[in-house]
């Protein structure tokens, strides 16, 4: 099963870089004008679906290692419910503001309310992560 998957990885590793030659070959003047636009966009959903099957077959492997192993499973259901808390404290101390945007919309109160929530767990995970490596480095010292 290893080497059928490395031998579909390295084919999609030549695939791509023979279609990155093709789209350089047809140069940036005849994509801006439009002449190449079907080729580009052949390669574009070629890589969506790439993309799309890889995704899959990572969530696929990782469910199935988390599911196979009780206590991956176990340690995963804590780890996910220590974010999802600190992501509901973020988002019931963050303050929505309806705002004006420049394009001439606006962003509703709720809206201000996700992102000021998602900015204070992206600092709370900041400090939480520092931490964390500033008492693991405490600990190694004083060993």
């Amino acid at each position: 099963m290893k080497k059928i998957l490395t031998i579909i990885l390295a084919l999609v590793g030549v695939l791509s870089i023979v279609f990155l030659a093709m789209i350089i070959s047809t140069g940036d003047e005849a994509i801006k004008v439009g002449e190449a636009s079907g080729t580009v966009d052949s390669f574009m959903y070629l890589s969506y679906l790439i993309l799309l099957l890889t995704l899959f077959f990572v969530l696929l492997f990782t469910l199935k290692g988390v599911f196979s192993n009780p206590e991956t499973l176990k340690s995963t259901l804590k780890s996910v419910g220590a974010f999802v808390i600190l992501a509901l404290i973020c988002y019931f101390s963050a303050e929505g503001v309806e705002t004006p945007l420049k394009d001439g919309g606006s962003l509703s109160a709720g809206g201000s309310k996700l992102v000021g929530a998602g900015l204070y767990l992206f600092y709370l995970l900041i400090l939480l992560a520092g931490g964390i490596m500033l008492l693991s480095g405490i600990k190694k010292m004083i060993k």
